[in-house]
This record gives C-alpha cells, structure tokens and sequence, in this order.
C-alpha cells in the first residue's frame, strides 16, 4: 500500500478553525498559541461576528503568533484583512465570492481553501483553483448542524477519490476517528472544539498530530 498522497503547495495535515466561543471562557490567543505550541501549523480565523475593526486586531495578533511558531494563517471569507496581516490565504463558503476573483486578488502565493458540503461543490471548487478543501460534516457536531446530516466516511472517501486537491476532513472528528477519515483518504482534518475546548490544548494537539502521517515532517 502506497503512502499517502503529497502535496508540494500544503505543509500542514491539522487544520485549527477558531470559535472564541468555543474557549471554556478563555481569551482566543493563548489558547490559539498553547495548540501552536504543541505543533499545530496552520490555522484559520473564523469570527464572523466581529467588527471588522475587531477581526483586524485579532488577526493581527494571531499573525504574530502564528510567524513566531512557523505556522500558516488563514483568515475566512475577509480577503481585504487577509491582506492587511499578510495572511497566507482565505477560506471561502458557497457565499464568498468566486474562488477565480479571490485568486486574482490574492496572487498565486497565497492558498485559497474552500468549505464544499457534496460532491458537486468539491468538484467545482477543485476546477475553478481552489488548493485544498474541507469536507463535512463527517460526523455528527452541533455546530454543523444547519447543513444537514453528517456525509459519513463513504462520502468523504468517495471525494478523496475524485479530487487531485487535499481534502481535510470536518465535522465531529476526535482523537477516536482520525485513523477512519485517513483511511478513507483525507489529506487531514479540520477541527474547532477538539483543541479550543481542551483542558490542554498542546497536549491536544500533539495527541492528534501523533494519529497523522508523518510524511510532512519529514524531508
């Protein structure tokens, strides 16, 4: 059996999504920087309810920490404050704008990743320039709920297989089903309360990056 696919655009197989909320009452920051800490290396800044004034502070914060720990930033949906922080990229919806306008905007350098529900927008988000994707739910979550019932592991290995781009699983994924959605073929996961709700969010961390493949740190 052959290793897993690599993707020489991509460094990273853990994908932190952020939900203040979602922080035992904790600030988001340090939270944020106990998970860099533990060998988190990308993350994405997802508070849509904030002032655009508040998600450029905060971005701004998460962009230091992020450049201190070798870490990539993305910034969802707000193309202007990814390019205020110098960010290295954005994650789109369905509602965002188009994956080809945002790729002008942002250049070649930056990634651009995109939330895909069912098959026909993974497909669309692979052929418009998309450089990875989140596929979900997998798994039962409150939180992704409004988009109906989970796609389960056959969905998600039925998209790994049609796609040439990375494919982070999202959803519900816990240290107990990681190894079901690498073998079905996902790049990686994405995840918010599994780390943002730990008691330790490094030990977290490392917990769940030991379940991964390791081929992306090793050169």
């Amino acid at each position: 059996m052959s290793g897993p696919v690599q993707y020489p655009w991509l460094d990273f197989n853990l994908y932190l999504i952020t939900d203040r909320n979602n922080c035992r009452g904790r600030e988001l920051p340090p939270v944020v920087e106990e998970a860099l800490k533990g060998g988190v290396k990308a993350v994405q800044l997802r508070e849509k309810d904030l002032s655009s004034r508040d998600l450029y502070q905060l971005a701004y914060e998460l962009r230091k920490l992020t450049s201190r720990h070798d870490a990539r930033l993305f910034i969802n949906d707000r193309i202007d404050i990814a390019l205020a922080v110098d960010a290295d990229g954005v994650h789109l919806a369905g509602t965002s704008i188009p994956i080809h306008r945002a790729r002008k905007i942002l250049g070649e350098k930056r990634l651009i990743g995109v939330s895909c529900h069912n098959q026909v927008s993974a497909i669309a988000a692979q052929e418009t320039g998309a450089d990875f994707i989140t596929f979900g739910p997998v798994f039962y979550t409150p939180s992704k709920a409004v988009y109906g019932d989970p796609v389960g592991i056959d969905k998600l290995a039925a998209i790994t297989e049609l796609l040439q781009i990375p494919v982070f699983a999202l959803g519900g994924i816990k240290r107990d089903n990681v190894p079901q959605v690498i073998a079905a073929g996902a790049h990686g996961i994405a995840l918010v309360s599994a780390l943002l709700a730990a008691e330790q969010p490094r030990e977290e961390a490392k917990a769940l990056l030991a379940l991964l493949p390791i081929d992306l740190q090793e050169d």
